[in-house]
């Protein structure tokens, strides 16, 4: 997993989310599933591992916020 910024996870609630599949679409697609039940940042630009086999994408989400806002909520 790519590093990310201690404030991507400074609070309660807060997740970052990286998903590994076999395809760029069926990634997009599972980061756009997660957009439908929680707050997120949408999907960062997809990225392939050297020596890991697919792609990866991932996406900032706040659990405890509805979809449609980042903020604090629900």
């Amino acid at each position: 997993m790519r590093s990310f910024d201690a404030v991507h996870v400074s609070e309660p609630g807060l997740v970052v989310v990286e998903v590994a599949a076999g395809d760029e679409a069926t990634a997009l697609a599972a980061v756009a599933e997660l957009g439908e039940r929680w707050a997120t940042s949408g999907p960062s630009e997809v990225w392939r591992e050297v020596g890991e086999p697919g792609v990866r994408v991932r996406t900032y989400a706040n659990r405890l916020a509805a979809a449609g806002g980042f903020g604090h909520g629900a």
